[in-house]
């Protein structure tokens, strides 16, 4: 039975492979490998938030569930002022985000841990977050209840998923919470969901 990327300790062999994307028009590299969330490319729900994430220049950001570190390396080379933090269950994903940290350049926080728990006195300006979908519903739910003692007032949680497999929950559940929900933008299925912390 293949492990699931969301496995603390993944089992299977881990070669390494550099793979290149061109994420917010800059050229990055990440080195990926087995056990990992798509390992052969940044796939197109990442690339989705990544492109059209609503950041500030000097946020704080919180990459969650962050794999190897697509989303917040992208950021942190986009906006060089932001503080970035990242986390992730998979220790594997944490390793490889690290060498893809110095790779490209960035300086960034990084630590492993269920979900909020390496950060759980911080707050954030944002949270990004390509949810684990195959972790199953409760879990991403845990994910969008727990955001909103992490954001500061006025900080916006924003997720992508495919909104016919699942995505509709996620943004159903953002509004619960939150009491406000937008579609910052939709494609091939896919939509990138932002809720506003705004009542604190």
């Amino acid at each position: 039975m293949e492990e699931h990327y969301y496995t603390e300790k993944p089992t299977s062999k881990l070669k390494i492979r550099k793979i290149k994307a061109r994420l917010r028009n800059k050229n990055l590299e990440f080195y990926t490998g087995a056990g990992v969330f798509s390992p052969r490319r940044v796939d197109s729900a990442t690339e989705l938030l990544i492109n059209n994430a609503i950041i500030k220049e000097k946020d704080k950001i919180l990459d969650l569930c962050s794999g190897y570190g697509p989303i917040g390396i992208a950021i942190k080379k986009t906006f060089p002022e932001t503080k970035v933090y990242l986390t992730d269950i998979n220790k594997r994903a944490i390793i490889l985000a690290k060498k893809n940290a110095v790779l490209n350049k960035v300086k960034l926080t990084i630590k492993s841990g269920d979900l909020y728990e390496p950060y759980k006195e911080e707050k954030f300006n944002t949270i990004l977050a390509n949810p684990p979908m195959a972790a199953g519903r409760k879990l991403c739910f845990r994910l969008i209840e727990e955001a909103k003692k992490h954001l500061t007032k006025n900080g916006t949680l924003q997720l992508v998923a495919r909104h016919q497999k699942g995505g509709k929950q996620l943004e159903k559940k953002m509004k619960e919470v939150f009491n406000n929900v937008r579609t910052i933008i939709k494609k091939s299925g896919f939509r990138v969901y932002l809720s506003e912390n705004s009542a604190i």
